[in-house]
């Protein structure tokens, strides 16, 4: 069974409050990024970890991933900057791990300045800052060593995975295959410019451990993203895309985020992620039934 999670401020309201609504909802696996207790993940204490622990386990669900926002920042601060502020911060994080038990932790894709001249930018990032790829790979083998599963995320503003042959070759570098794998969000990659179509995902396939889904549409004849939307009106093939995803067993798990793009005068925020829920959930439902 595939399970479907979301970023655990979706459900809205407080903490407790989109624990409950997630249960009700049917969501049994969580994503946890902010607002926990008000805070970020990464400055839980750990007695808050503790307490957090106990309200997800008694109501019967688990962590499935910590959405860490490690390593999100502009390459060009430099080695010493990015140690200090993220990779020695992934000690304390590991701490919070042991206590609330998630399977994935998350590292995010870095920022280039000036990224639309950089052509490729995995050359770049060997050229210029050579030690950021050796950074990742140092935090992927302690969050291995540690006892969970690692992944790299695209983001979607400056990141330096804006293309599906810059994602192979950033992984293709790390050369830790059984350590890490890509969480493809498929509408950051679509603002960085590359419309999701199945030619992609196929290209991107073999990377793939985690499926981020947001729905949005765009406009006339440019495939640029403009409007919010459910995924069931989006603009890119998201059933056929899922479905795929799930037949071929790439992600145990599959997160719903909230769409960027325009807000329309009726978006009702926690109405769509409680229909996008529901969509997901008959999309696998569908692919499970023909196996």
């Amino acid at each position: 069974m595939v399970e479907v999670t979301m970023l655990n401020v979706m459900a809205g309201g407080d903490f407790i409050q989109s624990l409950d609504t997630q249960r009700s909802w049917g969501v049994k696996v969580l994503d946890l990024k902010n607002g926990i207790y008000g805070k970020n993940l990464i400055d839980l204490s750990l007695a808050e970890a503790e307490q957090a622990a106990n309200e997800i386990a008694a109501r019967g669900l688990s962590v499935y991933c910590f959405s860490s926002e490690l390593f999100h920042d502009m390459v060009e601060k430099g080695e010493a900057y990015f140690r200090e502020q993220y990779l020695n911060r992934l000690d304390h994080l590991l701490k919070l791990a042991a206590i609330m038990k998630p399977k994935v932790i998350r590292l995010l894709s870095a920022k280039i300045e000036g990224r639309s001249e950089v052509a490729d930018s995995v050359s770049y990032l060997k050229a210029q800052h050579p030690w950021l790829i050796p950074m990742y790979g140092e935090a992927i083998d302690r969050i291995h060593a540690a006892g969970f599963e690692a992944t790299v995320e695209n983001e979607a503003a400056d990141n330096m995975l804006s293309t599906p042959s810059e994602v192979t070759a950033f992984f293709e570098a790390l050369a830790r295959k059984d350590r890490v794998y890509f969480t493809y969000d498929v509408q950051n990659l679509w603002q960085m410019g590359t419309f999701p179509t199945i030619q992609v995902y196929e290209q991107l396939a073999p990377y793939i451990g985690f499926y981020h889904v947001k729905g949005g549409q765009s406009e006339g004849d440019d495939l640029a993203l403009v409007w919010r939307s459910s995924l069931e009106e989006a603009s890119w093939p998201v059933a056929a895309m899922t479905t795929r995803v799930v037949q071929e067993g790439r992600s145990p798990a599959i997160c719903i985020n909230p769409s960027h793009g325009k807000a329309k005068p009726d978006y009702d925020f926690l109405s769509v992620t409680k229909q996008d829920y529901t969509y997901v959930r008959s999309l696998i439902a569908q692919v499970e039934v023909t196996k």
